[in-house]
């Protein structure tokens, strides 16, 4: 008998009257709320209105529900379209979950196209959730728990998860907590991105980047370690494939957006936000400094001579106009007669 050991809830949903109440739903809308609160954040602070993450994630967050629930049906399809299976729970959420391959596949699709309808730059506004985004999914997978679902091998260890239930061909026991040890890892993930962003200004999509590559390293051992049915492809399981393949296009493009596009947006939404406003001003200040300014000078200075210009000509104009051509021709006759006189 286990000494110490993580208990599983006797059940995942509550009934409200004739509604349930999942727990497994509840931690997908927590998790969602502090994505978007947390992304808010950091998109104010660089330099973007308030409300804009919303607005977005109210086209990313269906789309990437539905890309989830699709991922996970096409990857278990024998569980909803082999004989004796009902199609209908294939849109089941709560049973069997989502892919968050699949999620965040179709989710930044969503975004994009919220992105683009409130003139966004998408790497940008990824940069700004990325953290929240794994925050969301620590959260999101304490509904894994509700369900007594995603647990590895036997094992004897303290912190063991206690698996009651029999359906879905569980067998009750004591397992890893495979989990926790996502949950715990997306936590990490999510304090490494913000860590980084501010150590190295991360712009230009490398934000969201980072916290791919990073999840998707952890995704792979933790993916090993489970015991529940999966398809394999070489005697791997095919998420982890899939992590190994999605974690070198991550660090891919870190590399090269570093090379092509180094530092971080100096503005991340147009308009009339703050981000603006800034950039604004600091371009004028900035012509004031080195192109304006002198040619302010210049204009000054032509000006001037322009002034002293017309000052000047009324008083040398009469000088020349004064002066009487006929008397000085009259000076030089006399002057030539003078000369003939005394040579001859």
């Amino acid at each position: 008998m286990e000494l110490a050991y993580i208990p599983s809830p006797s059940r995942g949903v509550l009934y409200l009257g004739p509604v349930p109440l999942r727990g497994y739903a509840f931690c997908i809308i927590i998790g969602v709320f502090v994505a978007v609160w947390l992304g808010n954040k950091r998109w104010v602070a660089r330099g973007g209105r308030p409300g804009t993450v919303a607005d977005i994630a109210v086209w990313a967050v269906p789309f990437g529900l539905v890309g989830g629930r699709l991922y996970h049906v096409i990857t278990d399809y024998e569980l909803y379209f082999s004989p004796g299976r009902d199609w209908v729970d294939a849109f089941k959420v709560w049973e069997g979950g989502l892919g968050i391959w699949g999620a965040i596949a179709l989710g930044a699709l969503g975004a994009w196209i919220g992105a683009r309808r409130m003139g966004v730059a998408l790497p940008a506004y990824a940069d700004a959730v990325a953290p929240g985004i794994a925050f969301a999914q620590a959260i999101g997978r304490w509904g894994n728990w509700f369900n007594q679902e995603l647990y590895g091998h036997e094992t004897h260890l303290p912190w063991a998860l206690h698996i009651t239930s029999s359906e879905g061909g569980r067998v009750p026991g004591y397992y890893h907590p495979t989990f926790l040890y996502e949950s715990l890892w997306c936590v990490g993930v999510g304090l490494l991105v913000i860590w980084a962003d501010r150590r190295f200004k991360l712009g230009h999509g490398r934000t969201f980047a980072l916290y791919v590559a990073t999840y998707c390293a952890g995704r792979a051992w933790i993916e090993y370690m489970r015991v529940d049915d999966a398809h394999h492809i070489l005697g791997v399981r095919l998420n982890v494939w899939t992590a190994v393949v999605v974690f070198l296009l991550a660090v891919t493009y870190l590399v090269l957006s570093a090379r092509s596009r180094p530092g971080r947006e100096a503005v991340v939404e147009r308009g009339d936000g703050p981000a603006e406003d800034e950039a604004g001003a600091a371009d004028g200040e900035a012509k004031a400094e080195d192109g304006d300014g002198d040619g302010a000078k210049v204009d000054v200075t032509k000006g001037e001579k322009a002034e002293k210009a017309e000052k000047a000509e009324p008083e040398d104009s009469p000088a020349k106009t004064d002066t009487d051509p006929e008397p000085a021709a009259e000076a030089a006759g006399v002057k030539d007669t003078a000369e003939s006189g005394k040579k001859g």
